[in-house]
């Protein structure tokens, strides 16, 4: 079933169109992203959808009584306002009087100026529109993201500012969910539940991300937003690619065959012949057409052109930590950390918002000192730093200036270049490079940022959050120079796909303090964590044998991790299990692809889709229960293994 039609839709400003005559469908169930290259008009087009803009020609059509949610790109500002009220503002006039209700409600019994007679009254009105119930789903949201209800967004982080709106655009159970960059300044843990909940969603959801996993596990049909027209690619982000190859190859053999068909018709007219003779009128209207489609032919849209300027080798050994500490008050951030880092090596840093990531930058830095411990860095560094907050570029000053500072001309690798050739490979247009920074989006800040780093000589990058607000296209290409680049890395990042293609070990921030140091990437460190502890409280009144509790903490640990009958049973067993569940796995992957599944009854969707969800949790704890047993089967002694 049909929720949402485009007819024809334009919208231009100024010279540029934005949606030329596009059309669109979307289906009850349908799970869509947008892609496209920063500036082409992707969150414009959330915005038509959603009426905040009219078209300039064309129609929106919405199915009667059609709820839409909208989740902008930009965090909101920090407000006095709390979390519940912005919250409950999604639900308009009712949201106003749950929110007076929570507010009075909280402080009846502390003033006697509050008004008995008001709290009376506003549960007179809720209860005449059914808004009690209302009022449990918002605190069920708030619940389930874990946001607290009377704290203020002005004191809350980007990270939480973010949920707090997506909370918004939730409690009012939308029938069409748009998300604009949902998972920005998200950790991964909000950002894996995040995926597990869109999954479920049982609405219709568009969604613009450069999270290339969120969109590969979520998104049932791509659509490319690309000079103005909408195309659209059934399947998965794979798809999508070995398509949009085959369309891009196919536009660029006819444009070849354009274009000498013109120089043709360019060579003829020159030769003086009459135009005006009867026979020769027709060719003439012909050059004239042609010459007009040319002119309205839009070119493809160039790529970031990301080059390092190579520094000589630094020493063997990087950084050398030793049982470092640092604290903020009384929050412990790192606890007894000690590393080496060496040459070449490309590490990762991951971790909740505001455990420390960046603080652990710092210190590596020498920006900050450490309250206990000693950090020594190697010789010959040359440092490239990529700051989360952009501090190094001055909102007040023009693009030109922060690259060259005013300069016409720069040194890259070695050689003189002009400052607008060297910002075009950062795709900034002439007309651009003297705009202050302040006008900039978020993604043409961070490629300024980039350029302005890669003017530098570095064989130390240090990048934190590099990939916020970049199209796909330029993260890959980012994704590409880190892993040819000859020096050493250090990544502070959520992308988990990026974090896979890039690094080769991890650093990872556990909890109260503690850092712990894994081989490979994101999904390699999935797969070494250990499961959790499930520590078993005696029941009241139990005896406690305390001599027995000793005996069995001195036995030596080898003969703990033995496996039982029933563990060995279950590790022979597992291989199995896993094929099963992968093979359902692709047979539901396939399912999801087809636009037939969005037809049925949305009980049927909906049992696929959480059945496909409820897979993906049970195979990874299929994984990690292998490995645990496997790895005490491994380290337990011969004569144990033999007897089983």
């Amino acid at each position: 079933m049909t929720v949402l039609t485009l007819n024809d839709v334009s919208l231009a400003y100024g010279h540029r169109p934005l949606m030329d005559h596009v059309e669109l469908r979307v289906a009850a169930g349908e799970r869509i992203c947008l892609v496209g290259r920063n500036g082409v008009g992707k969150s414009t087009l959330f915005r038509l959808i959603s009426g905040s803009i009219q078209p300039d020609d064309g129609e929106i059509w919405r199915q009667d009584s059609l709820r839409i949610s909208y989740l902008e790109q930009d965090v909101p500002a920090a407000t006095c306002d709390t979390i519940f009220e912005v919250v409950a503002s999604g639900l308009g006039d009712l949201g106003r009087l749950l929110t007076d209700y929570h507010n009075i409600s909280h402080h009846v019994g502390e003033s006697d100026s509050v008004s008995l007679d008001t709290l009376s009254s506003l549960q007179q009105r809720i209860d005449a529109t059914g808004g009690w119930n209302i009022n449990q789903k918002v605190e069920t949201v708030l619940s389930r993201l874990s946001l607290p209800a009377d704290k203020r967004i002005a004191d809350c982080s980007g990270g939480i500012r973010r949920q707090v709106m997506l909370a918004q655009a939730l409690v009012s159970n939308p029938d069409l969910l748009l998300l604009d960059e949902p998972t920005n300044h998200m950790d991964i843990a909000a950002i894996t539940w995040l995926e597990g909940f869109l999954a479920s969603f049982q609405g219709a959801l568009m969604f613009i991300t450069h999270d290339r996993t969120l969109l590969q596990h979520l998104a049932t049909r791509i659509i490319e937003l690309d000079r103005g027209k909408l195309a659209s690619f059934p399947g998965d982000y794979a798809h999508y690619q070995r398509k949009k190859d085959e369309l891009l190859e196919i536009e660029v053999r006819a444009n070849a065959k354009f274009d000498k068909k013109l120089a043709a018709h360019e060579a003829w007219i020159r030769q003086g012949i009459k135009a005006r003779r009867t026979r020769n009128e027709g060719r003439v209207k012909t050059l004239q057409a042609m010459r007009a489609a040319r002119s309205q032919r839009q070119v493809i849209s160039g790529r970031v052109s990301l080059d390092v300027d190579g520094s000589d080798l630094s020493g063997k050994r990087v950084a050398e930590l030793h049982h470092v500490n640092f604290r903020y008050g009384d929050h412990l951030v790192i606890r007894d950390l000690s590393t080496r880092i060496m040459r070449k090596d490309r590490v990762g840093i991951i971790g909740p918002n505001g455990c420390g990531k960046s603080t652990l930058l710092r210190l590596i830095l020498g920006e900050i000192r450490p309250d206990a411990g000693r950090i020594a860095m190697g010789s010959r560094l040359q440092i490239a730093y990529f700051d989360q907050q952009r501090i190094r570029l001055d909102a007040n000053q023009t693009v030109r200036e922060n690259v060259s500072e005013g300069a016409d001309h720069i040194s890259v690798r070695g050689h003189s270049r002009h400052v607008i050739s060297y910002l075009k490979d950062f795709l900034f247009p002439p007309e651009r490079i003297d705009s202050p920074v302040n006008s900039l989006s978020g993604g043409e800040r961070n490629r300024l940022l980039l350029a302005k780093m890669f003017t530098q000589p570095a064989n130390m990058m240090v990048l934190d959050e590099p990939t916020n607000d970049l199209d796909v296209d330029t993260l890959e290409l980012l994704e590409e120079l880190l892993i040819d680049f000859d020096g050493t890395l250090l990544l502070v990042s959520h992308d988990r796909t990026f974090l896979d293609n890039v690094v080769t070990s991890t650093l990872v921030f556990e909890g109260d303090g503690r850092v712990g140091e894994y081989v490979g990437g994101y999904e390699d460190w999935l797969r070494q964590k250990k499961p959790p502890v499930v520590k078993v409280k005696p029941s009241p009144g139990a005896p406690r044998n305390d001599a027995k509790r000793r005996h069995s903490e001195n036995r030596p640990s080898a003969r703990r991790k033995k496996l039982s009958y029933k563990e060995q049973r279950e590790l022979d067993a597992i291989p199995g299990r896993i094929e099963t569940l992968e093979q359902e796995q692709q047979h539901l992957t396939q399912q999801v692809s087809q636009a037939e599944l969005y037809q049925q009854h949305r009980d049927t969707i909906t049992t696929t889709l959480e059945r496909l969800h409820q897979i993906r949790d049970e195979l990874e704890q299929a994984y990690e229960r292998w490995e645990y047993l496997d790895a005490r089967t491994r380290s337990a002694p011969v004569s144990d293994v033999k007897k089983r």
